[in-house]
């Protein structure tokens, strides 16, 4: 009686492997949340050594002497070279992986100090008056943190591949304050799926990730508008109209990235001197128009509350735009994501300033179509109108906006992908290297996915060490070998519980007389495909793996769990 009351205790109290993933992914989210607040700490430290001034970018850019807005981005674009170009040799060779990459092309496998040196030079374009986010280091180095626990911990490759992708969610989360965003963002654009087995571990990163920000920075939302409302359903042709255009706009605006990138290296081949002449371009431009300096955030915040007249806007969101293209095309390390939002706001203003001079009774002000302006471009750049729709929602928490949010958004995903079927993370996410012999993931073997084998026992094994291994290994199926490690059947803890009590089984019973012989196992070489078909038959979470080809030796085992990540991570 005593065996079987510690038996069941002992099965009630160990956590299960879906509830090892939501612990791990929520130790993931803390991080992430952590080294998101330090990246902001860091960054206000370098801005204050810089110029002196501690707080917003743009009102660092207008405190300074003119000279000094075109010097700083400069150093800054320099020390960022340098860092980039002599960091290479502490990372001792080891490529550089981003976290899309290492999740949708790669094993999860994110190097550590070639993260830092990136990371690292991201801090110093930031804090120096590059125009581009800090969203991008944080979800890296939240990333990189993920990647290196699940290698500790020799996590197989989809389970790593979740762990990393948990780690990007819980960066963006953090960056924008978007709990719900930050996870789909991950399923929409690098995974491609929200099945529940990767979308369950994202959302439980994504909320702790959130919860730990919160607690440290506060919980207000990015933006704080005034309330929006619907004026008229007339108005819904023109925010239909507003995501149109903005569709059409998002291929040309991600073509033009990726072109000033090509131009700059032809003109500057060498990197420091490429990110400095690309910080110097911005601090011509932030002569006259201080807004250029940092990733557009009080720009938005000042559109959104419709503080500038629609010349201003006209004029920063041309210099903007210029200082975006010089920065990222210089090479500079950092996000877009931002910047994108500033664009859509800008524009989305301009259209609604000519709207609602042509119908004032009937539309809402110029900051409402801003604010439907940010997500309809978003949702064209990145080609992730739900991750688009959510996200505007989550940093504004005004339901108003959904309706016509939704219609524009969707409006311009499909306008922009039937102008470029490629969104603006098509070279990270492209169908090349391990990814492309993997097109039907079903024709793959599962090699690569089978684990060592559990602690197995001998066919004499007695049932009270049956019992025993029961407890110690948190398995519902024990595997029976021989003295040669062939596999002979397994032995069920269903088929066990009812005899526990029974003392005198302790020293009658054998596992050979126990065990199942026609328990369903899976060859090395079978297929993706073939071991799916299997394991969705069979009751268990895990099949027996074995060599075809010498006589049924155990050589591992496959879980369930890891098959559906890798085929539904593949698609």
């Amino acid at each position: 009686m005593r065996r079987a009351l510690r038996f069941r205790l002992v099965e009630a109290l160990r956590p299960s492997d879906l509830q090892l993933t939501l612990i791990w992914a929520g130790i993931v989210g803390l991080c992430g949340a952590l080294v998101s607040v330090a990246f902001r700490w860091l960054a206000q430290r370098v801005q204050e050594l810089a110029f002196g001034v501690d707080g917003d970018l743009v009102a660092g850019a207008a405190a300074v002497a003119p000279w000094e807005r075109v010097v700083i981005p400069a150093v800054g674009g320099l020390a960022a070279g340098l860092v980039i170009r002599y960091g290479a040799h502490l990372a001792k060779g080891q490529p550089s992986t981003d976290y899309m990459e290492a999740v949708s092309l790669g094993d999860g496998t994110i190097r550590v100090r070639p993260s830092l040196v990136k990371s690292t030079a991201s801090l110093l374009s930031v804090a120096s008056g590059g125009s581009i986010g800090r969203e991008g280091a944080m979800a890296q180095l939240s990333s990189m943190l993920a990647s290196w626990m699940g290698r500790r911990r020799a996590l197989p490759r989809p389970r790593l591949q979740l762990l990393v992708a948990c780690g990007a969610a819980a960066g963006i989360a953090s960056a924008y304050n978007v709990p719900i965003a930050g996870a789909l963002f991950v399923a929409e654009i690098v995974l491609g799926t929200i099945a529940m087995e990767s979308f369950g571990p994202l959302v439980f990163a994504s909320v702790v990730s959130t919860l730990a920000t919160r607690a440290l920075l506060g919980g207000a939302p990015l933006f704080e508008i005034p309330q929006f409302e619907l004026v008229s359903y007339v108005e819904l042709g023109p925010y239909m109209v507003l995501g149109m255009l903005l569709g059409a706009v998002a291929p040309w605006f991600v073509r033009s990235l990726r072109d000033s990138e090509s131009l700059f290296i032809a003109a500057v081949p060498t990197l420091p001197l490429r990110l400095a002449v690309g910080g110097t371009i911005v601090g011509i431009f932030s002569l006259y128009i201080p807004q250029v300096w940092g990733n557009g955030y009080s720009s938005i915040d000042a559109i959104l509350g419709s503080k500038w007249i629609w010349q201003i806007v006209a004029m920063v969101l041309v210099c903007k735009f210029a200082a975006t293209i010089a920065t990222v095309g210089s090479g500079a390390v950092g996000g877009v994501f931002t910047p994108t939002l500033f664009v859509g706001a800008a524009f989305g203003a301009l259209f609604g300033e000519l709207v609602h001079s042509q119908m004032p009774a009937h539309s809402a002000s110029p900051s409402a179509y801003a604010l439907v302006g940010m997500g309809s471009f978003l949702a064209g750049v990145t080609h992730a109108p739900l991750t688009a729709i959510l996200m505007l929602f989550e940093m504004t928490r005004d339901y108003g906006i959904v309706l016509p949010l939704m219609l524009a958004c969707v409006v311009a995903y499909y306008t922009a992908r039937a102008i470029d079927p490629k969104s603006m993370y098509a070279p990270r996410l492209a169908s090349q290297g391990p990814r492309a012999a993997l097109a039907r993931p079903e024709d793959a073997t599962i090699r690569e996915l089978v684990r060592p084998p559990p602690v197995t026992v001998r066919e004499n094994t007695p049932f009270a060490d049956l019992v025993t291994h029961f407890v110690n290994h948190r398995h519902n199926y024990v595997y029976v070998v021989d003295a040669d490690n062939r596999f002979l059947g397994a032995v069920s803890l269903h088929d066990i519980k009812g005899s526990l009590a029974d003392s005198s089984l302790a020293r009658l019973v054998i596992a050979s007389e126990l065990m199942d012989p026609d328990f369903p196992f899976l060859e090395l070489d079978s297929t993706v495909g073939v071991a799916l078909d299997q394991l969705m038959r069979h009751y268990g979470e895990r099949l027996p793996v074995v060599d075809g080809h010498g006589g049924r030796m155990l050589v591992g085992t496959l879980s369930k769990r890891d098959l559906l990540l890798t085929v539904g991570m593949r698609r």
